[in-house]
């Protein structure tokens, strides 16, 4: 019973965080606003200036919205792949991932950027989430011969650092406009999106998370072991592809959208487990999206803020706050 109400009060926390850092990322900016002004603005009632509601509805939502549901996709995908490895290093962007699914969307991006093609949100998706499936193809393929956590992560950063400079190459070929167009878009940022923009993450993302939600049993089960799954009537040569593609989808939406975001995947997931002193699914899925929107709107509302009007990639902020958390979670590991 103890147990049950910590757990609630610790939900009630990160919805009162997410509540409150949201509010902030609506008033905090180069031209601040009242929360009472805000309120107005959504509800549509009231006096407000127009401008004021140019701002919210065309800069500030947008960029609160993309922030909270791709961080929490991006923690959630982390979830997954360190449920799959069995492996609490395991993340999107320390395993080449994030890198695969950067290097098919910028393929895309200069491809039909050349030709004067806009591409489409769901384009940029399904580019990113083929790139995220390759990265995790050869991931699969060095697992089945190492198992060692060290040596899975250093193929990991090597898989990145190929995916990067295949990226790197097609990049020398392309356009000075586009150029400019792949480099902001590469060092990642919540920023410029609509709300139609917005619309497709939603959709996507909050589809895949109600997938995951069906695989809360499985999940459980398949955390104590794959022969234990298995006589738990897991089909696991379906479970096993199925994880990795929900995971894929979700780091494939994230990267394709806002750029590669480090971290995120591995630490959040992990201090989740922490504060909540269990691993159960039911439990793990949702603290794990909660967890990863607070984070990123903390680190986007510090990325555009302390240094205004110059604005931090969203990466480097993440990864000021993320590294240590890995570091402590190795020397832990160690002890």
């Amino acid at each position: 019973m103890l147990k049950q109400s910590r757990t609630l009060l610790i939900f009630v926390i990160f919805s009162f965080l997410l509540l409150f850092f949201s509010g902030l990322s609506l008033c905090c900016g180069s031209v601040p606003i009242q929360l009472k002004s805000i309120f107005k603005i959504l509800s549509g009632s009231g006096s407000y200036s127009l401008q004021e509601a140019n701002i919210v509805f065309q800069i500030r939502l947008p960029r609160m919205i993309m922030a909270a549901v791709l961080g929490g996709a991006l923690s959630l995908s982390g979830f997954l792949l360190q449920t799959y490895f069995q492996n609490p290093i395991a993340g999107p962007f320390v395993l080449g991932i994030s890198s695969g699914a950067k290097m098919t969307v910028a393929m895309t991006m200069i491809f039909f950027l050349q030709k004067n093609i806009v591409l489409s949100s769901f384009s940029l998706v399904f580019a990113a989430f083929a790139g995220s499936l390759l990265s995790t193809g050869f991931i699969l393929l060095v697992s089945k011969k190492i198992s060692h956590i060290g040596s899975l992560l250093v193929a990991g950063i090597m898989i990145g650092y190929i995916t990067s400079a295949v990226t790197d190459f097609f990049i020398t070929f392309a356009q000075d406009s586009d150029i400019v167009n792949l480099h902001n878009w590469s060092k990642g940022s919540f920023a410029g999106f609509s709300l139609s923009d917005c619309a497709v993450s939603v959709l996507i993302i909050f589809v895949t998370v109600f997938l995951v939600f069906l695989l809360a049993k499985p999940i459980g089960a398949y955390q104590l072991g794959e022969t234990y799954a298995r006589t738990m009537g897991v089909n696991t040569k379906i479970f096993r592809p199925l994880l990795i593609l929900l995971s894929s989808v979700l780091s494939a939406c994230v990267t394709s959208f806002a750029g590669p975001v480090s971290f995120v995947g591995i630490a959040v997931p992990f201090l989740v487990k922490q504060l909540f002193k269990t691993s159960k699914p039911l439990v793990i899925i949702p603290a794990s999206f909660l967890g990863g929107t607070v984070f990123c709107l903390i680190c986007d509302l510090i990325a555009r803020s302390i240094f205004s009007p110059l604005e931090m990639s969203i990466s480097t902020v993440t990864s000021i706050f993320g590294a240590p958390v890995v570091i402590f979670m190795l020397i832990k590991r160690k002890r």
